[in-house]
């Protein structure tokens, strides 16, 4: 199934061999518990409205392959602050922007390099990105 990632009328398509490392991980439950100067303890808890991370990566490194000018346009995009995207993942599509308190919102790197690069060389990356 395909994974596309989209700004207004300008959309990539990444490997779909990425896979969403902490869909697992993530509760849509917020809770604090906290105890008074008498001992008593109070319980807050609400539903999360937004937030939920999608970590995009390869299983490996022989997988999820991306060519350079994709990761180029993914650049540009991580450069905008708070720049908002359309991903699409398994046919729904999520409001999303990237994650830059987790670290680098995009990481990338050559599956082999090279010291004369063109855009069909292709690259590892990992996405993290945040439902909004």
């Amino acid at each position: 199934m395909s994974i596309t990632l989209a700004v207004g009328a300008t959309s990539v398509d990444l490997s779909p061999d990425l896979y969403w490392s902490d869909e697992n991980m993530w509760a849509p439950v917020e809770q604090t518990a906290q105890r008074t100067i008498t001992g008593a303890l109070i319980v807050s808890a609400a539903t999360r409205i937004a937030g939920r991370p999608i970590t995009l990566e390869p299983a490996d490194d022989a997988s999820g392959w991306m060519n350079r000018d994709v990761i180029d346009q993914l650049r540009n995009w991580a450069a905008v602050a708070g720049q908002q995207m359309t991903l699409t993942l398994r046919g729904q599509a999520r409001l999303v922007i990237f994650r830059h308190h987790d670290g680098a919102g995009l990481e990338a790197h050559p599956v082999v390099h090279y010291s004369d690069v063109v855009d069909a060389d292709f690259y590892l990356a990992t996405l993290r990105l945040m439902e909004i």
